[in-house]
This record gives C-alpha cells, structure tokens and sequence, in this order.
C-alpha cells in the first residue's frame, strides 16, 4: 500500500489535544491502560501484519511506519497511545488468531490492517461483531467494502479501480495480441484477474488465465506455457521472490514477455527483473518533497522501505487522530466512539500525496495507483500515477 501537514510546526501545533499532558513517543507490545486518566490521553490500538513468513520483508517495513506514527502523533497530540502487535504471517487462519486475541483485550479501541484481502474476509465478521474498527493499508478486493463488514475501512485503491486501470495501461502502451495472466490462489489475486481480464478481451487480446499456489518456487513448467506470441504476462501476487523466480525462469527458457505485476512485487531489494512494470497502490515517498522529513526518519530508523509502509502510516495515524479527537471531547475512548470519529476523518493531505476521506462503505475517496518500471540496475523509476 497522507497528512504533510503534521511536519510543519503550525500543523502539529494544532493538533494538540486540549486536556492532554506531557507527550509519550513509546510504542510498545503491551498494552497500557485505556482511557483519559490523569490528565492523559490513553488508548492501545492492535496492527495486523506479516511480521514473520513468507512477506516478513512487507510485514516489517507496515511495523515500522505503524510505529513511527503512533510515535509521531504521541508527540504532536500529548497523547499516550500504545501498539499491540500480532502476527500474521499473511495466513487467514493465524490472522483469526490474532484477531480474537485483539477482540478479548478491552483496552485496544481499534486495529491497523490486516494485509491481505484474504486475511480481512477471514477476520471482518470477527471485528464486525465485535464492533471494532480496523483500517487496512493493503487489502484491496473490491467486495471487501461491499457492505458486510461496517467496521473495515482502507486507504489504498480497490481492484475495481486499479485493475480495469493497468489493463487499459497494458494494452494502451505494451500493444500486446497474446497475453498470459496468473493468479496465486488468493483473494487479493483472483479479484485483480477479476478485474483485468475483461477489459483484455473487450479488446481483443488473446488471454491465457493459469493459476498456481504461492508455496510454488519453481515456474519451469509454467514458463514453458508462454508462447513465442505471449508478449505480457501478468503477475497479480503478493510474493516478490516467487516472481523473481519467474523472471529467471523466463530467462532460462530464452523467453523475451515483459513481466507486469502489482502491489506485493513491489520490492526492489527483492524482484528486480529489468524492464518489468510494478502497479503499487502506494507512492514512493522519497520522491515526494512534502514527505522528506518523515522518509528521513524513516530511513534512519529501520533503512530501506518501499511502498507498504506509508499506508500503514496513514491508516495509523487515522486511528491517532481519531483517539485524540474523543479525548478533546471529553470521552474516554472507547470502540464505538473511535469508530464514529474514523468515519468523520477528513484530512486535507497526507503522506501519500492526497486528502484522506471514506465513503459511505469505508473506501477512500479519490484513492489513486502508481506505475513503476525497472531499470537495467533494478532501481524502480515512476511512469505514472492515478
């Protein structure tokens, strides 16, 4: 997987909250005590993310930013909010875990992710029964915000936006006649084939949808299905490595099709096969000028990152804002009234380049995608952006 404003002084200094004392930068795995006591602003919020497994890379770098703003608006708000981690490990059924631990533990008011798509179907009843808010900086199937889950909101495009997107980019720029497009068995996956595989054949091209496991680590075979007039395949999936593996195979095999791919690929220490194209719900913020302080902070923290954590940071700090906005109106904060100041949310910027503000479904308004493409040296170069 948006607020420039909270680095400039007059900026934080707005954002004090009334009634808070003196400012806690801790983030902490425990939980500290919820409420507005003392003259304290306090709150625990849970993430959900792979820390560890197959995307620990992306799992880190989402802990990281999530930090890094309850850190940040600690600062900026006096508050004394705490992040409860759980990990995932980008799995439904450990995701489910996580969540009725979070759900027991009254003190957390609201929770950052979980990654996948495949995750939030898994846990949103969990968090819908249990009224609990939960923004995500990653999952984007369309029917996620559907109506059935309340509670859910995101900060990053959806598929029905960013799929019919980059198939139009594929067919307006690649010009290919033949294509070969391959889900991962995921929901994040299927959804985005979903998306672009219509807008493909309405004009035209020749699509060979293939399917194969993420626990798969050798393409050979599937390699071979690439024809000599396949001059694109797409690579909707959530593990780097595994298309990195798919660029040598193709390679091996002497076959020339660009490989086009979304999101998880978006990993430069990891997937680097020159003249690829990676879509990423989230910019990169080293080039945006507005976001250098935070992306020196960042960098000087934890090194390098790329496009994951600066929604994470976002949908973070949403829910920072919206603890501090219930303690300036002298509640305690609680679930439901978190949830409701989340649904009030509208922020002017942000980190990622555009204002923050949800729909009626919890979807951001005027969401955007960015195109990156790979150079000879694996450095990732902006085409172009939503």
């Amino acid at each position: 997987m948006k607020f420039r404003l909270m680095f400039a002084a007059a900026a934080i200094a707005s954002l004090v909250v009334a009634g808070c004392g003196s400012s806690s930068s801790s983030s902490s795995k425990s939980a500290s005590s919820g409420g507005s006591s003392g003259g304290k602003c306090s709150a625990s919020i849970g993430i959900e993310a792979p820390i560890t497994g197959k995307v620990a890379v992306l799992g880190d770098e989402q802990l990281h930013f999530a930090e890094l703003a309850v850190q940040m608006d600690n600062a900026a708000n006096g508050t004394n909010i705490s992040l409860v981690q759980g990990d995932t490990q980008l799995t439904p059924s450990q995701a489910v875990t996580v969540t009725q631990q979070f759900i027991s533990n009254s003190k957390i008011v609201a929770v950052v992710g979980p990654a996948g798509s495949q995750e939030v179907l898994a846990v949103g009843p969990l968090f819908t029964r249990a009224g609990v808010p939960f923004i995500t900086g990653s999952a984007t199937k369309t029917t996620l915000t559907g109506g059935q889950f309340p509670t859910f909101f995101r900060v990053v495009s959806k598929d029905s936006v960013q799929g019919p997107e980059d198939a139009g980019y594929i067919n307006a720029h690649l010009h290919p006649k033949a294509l070969m497009i391959v889900d991962d068995q995921e929901a994040y996956s299927t959804g985005l084939v979903s998306a672009m595989a219509p807008v493909f054949k309405a004009a035209g091209v020749s699509v060979d949808h293939e399917s194969v496991s993420q626990t798969v680590t050798d393409f050979s075979s599937l390699v071979s299905k690439v024809t000599p007039a396949t001059t694109v395949v797409v690579l909707p999936w959530q593990v780097a490595a595994n298309a990195q593996q798919f660029g040598r195979n193709l390679a091996e095999q002497h076959k020339k099709a660009v490989i086009f791919g979304t999101d998880g690929l978006y990993s430069p220490g990891t997937f680097t096969i020159p003249g690829s194209y990676v879509s990423s719900f989230g910019p990169d913020i080293t080039a945006i000028p507005a976001d250098s302080t935070i992306a020196q902070q960042a960098k000087a923290k934890y090194g390098t990152f790329g496009t994951f954590g600066p929604p994470v940071f976002a949908a973070t700090h949403v829910i920072d804002q919206a603890i501090a906005s219930v303690c300036k109106s002298g509640q305690t904060p609680s679930r439901s009234n978190v949830l409701s100041a989340i649904k009030q949310t509208d922020e002017s910027s942000s980190i990622l380049g555009q204002p923050i503000k949800f729909d009626s479904h919890g979807d951001l308004i005027g969401a955007k995608w960015f195109l990156f493409k790979i150079g000879p040296k694996g450095a990732y170069q902006l085409v172009t952006n939503s």
